[in-house]
């Protein structure tokens, strides 16, 4: 968990100081773009034209109200193996948006994928570990992998 929110925040900082208020590098033939925003709502900007004084608390409280209740589950449910690094995934990403949100209003995206006009919306690395951690949940819970001491 420590790694994931090391790296995630180490490229927030990269990606603040090399891309925000310039153009967005290309690369792979453009299935790759680099591009700096600044996401005050959550998963692909939802609740962002909220007022202030009702997204930060819904945001900050919501998002660390699930994360507690992630941790307390493994802990209560003693969840081992892929539920288990499934989880830590999704407590690692959210909480080091959750960071972000807290320390600067916002969360800092820089990542595109694509093909042409198909693109994904722009996403950080903590993303990646969420999006990680609830397909490798789904996996293992699929699979019967889904194990409690």
């Amino acid at each position: 968990m420590v790694m994931t929110i090391g790296c995630d925040q180490v490229t927030k900082h990269i990606a603040t100081d090399r891309l925000s208020g310039n153009p967005g590098l290309s690369f792979l033939a453009d299935t790759l773009r680099l591009e700096y925003a600044e996401n005050t709502g959550a998963f692909l900007s939802l609740g962002e034209n909220l007022p202030d004084n009702i997204r930060t608390p819904l945001l900050v409280g919501g998002c660390g109200l699930m994360l507690v209740g992630l941790v307390v589950f493994a802990v209560r449910f003693r969840v081992i193996g892929g539920v288990l690094v499934s989880i830590s995934l999704i407590v690692a990403g959210g909480m080091s948006n959750l960071i972000d949100r807290i320390a600067h209003g916002r969360v800092i995206d820089f990542l595109n994928l694509g093909v042409g006009d198909f693109r994904t919306g722009i996403f950080n690395v903590a993303d990646i570990a969420i999006v990680a951690g609830v397909i490798l949940f789904a996996w293992a819970s699929r699979r019967g992998l889904a194990q409690v001491e």
